[in-house]
């Protein structure tokens, strides 16, 4: 399996040694070795039935597969970049977010609700299951925040990046902290997370 290392916390590294690992597609800044790059197609990791949700729901996500042995270096917009690692959970997450991810690792389409809808981000989202690892990108350093039945979580859909865990998602109407910071034109949505998990977020809005 291929391993994936942070050169600086806007370049990924990804080792290879004969094996093979995937990215969003023209994310490649430079290469060393012998690596030759090939295109997913639209299904990316999740096949010809994540092909046809991907057209059917107009969630974008363009992969290609890295293979050889050398080192890949992979950034988007100077974008900040961490890895998150998976065991056999379910990363719910925004298709702009994700940057690269192991071969092992599917990846699918699933509906988001309102989120997509008050966010402009659409009303699918990406998922990406199994075990391995996932690099994401954010606006600044991303801010991982655990949700627990006490605590439950509001989040702005703008600053939204990906979930993982034992959370169920509800979309709420909240003007009151848009009103503290003086944009109350029109109505504020937000997303409220429920249960055990994690949410990721960006400190900056879309």
């Amino acid at each position: 399996m291929a391993r994936f290392q942070l050169k600086s916390s806007r370049v990924l590294q990804a080792h290879l040694a004969g094996d093979t690992a995937r990215a969003i597609t023209g994310a490649m800044v430079a290469y060393e070795g012998d690596i030759s790059f090939k295109s997913t197609g639209i299904g990316g990791s999740g096949g010809l039935g994540a092909a046809v949700k991907r057209r059917m729901t107009g969630e974008s996500l363009q992969l290609m597969d890295m293979k050889g042995s050398g080192v890949v270096y992979l950034a988007k917009g100077a974008m900040e970049i961490q890895l998150v690692q998976l065991a056999g959970d379910k990363l719910s997450v925004e298709s702009s977010s994700l940057l690269a991810l192991d071969t092992d690792l599917r990846t699918d389409v699933a509906f988001a609700g309102l989120r997509g809808a008050s966010s402009g981000q659409g009303l699918f989202t990406t998922t990406v299951s199994g075990n391995g690892t996932v690099a994401l990108l954010s606006d600044g350093p991303m801010i991982a925040l655990e949700v627990s039945p006490q605590y439950p979580l509001v989040v702005d859909p703008d600053a939204f990046i990906a979930h993982r865990g034992q959370v169920t998602q509800t979309f709420i109407t909240d003007i009151s902290w848009r009103n503290v910071i003086g944009e109350d034109s029109g109505e504020a949505f937000s997303l409220r997370f429920d249960g055990s998990g994690v949410v990721y977020i960006q400190p900056a809005e879309r």
